[in-house]
């Protein structure tokens, strides 16, 4: 299994990203792809995951109403798309995935990580 994050980047407070994760290997009929993110020193925060099963999705208090998580009938890519920036959302971006019918925020529940993708928010 593979996950694999494009599309961070430099972007000014008040704009938009569209991140994505390509997932390849994954047989399971059922699974999660989350989105995590870390600043250095910080503990890794769970903030968006979307369920392989009926789509359903869960947020973050802290991205409600910005980031939108999405995938097409093809289920990869993964995508994270992060509007209304604000310079608190500049960390290294993961994408997770586990191969069960979650819809948890929780690192602990995760077994596969992507290497990550940088977003910074800053003017």
């Amino acid at each position: 299994v593979q996950l694999v994050e494009s599309g961070g980047g430099l972007v000014q407070p008040g704009g938009s990203l569209r991140l994505s994760c390509d997932v390849s290997g994954f047989s399971f009929d059922d699974y999660a792809i989350a989105w995590f993110r870390q600043v250095p020193e910080q503990e890794r925060e769970g903030i968006a995951v979307i369920r392989s099963s009926d789509s359903t999705t869960e947020y973050a208090d802290s991205v409600k109403g910005r980031f939108t998580i999405s995938f097409d009938d093809t289920k990869t890519p993964v995508y994270l798309q992060l509007n209304s920036l604000k310079p608190e959302d500049t960390a290294v971006y993961f994408c997770v995935a586990e191969n069960a019918d979650l819809l948890r925020l929780d690192p602990a529940d995760y077994g596969l990580w992507g290497q990550g993708t940088q977003v910074t928010v800053s003017s």
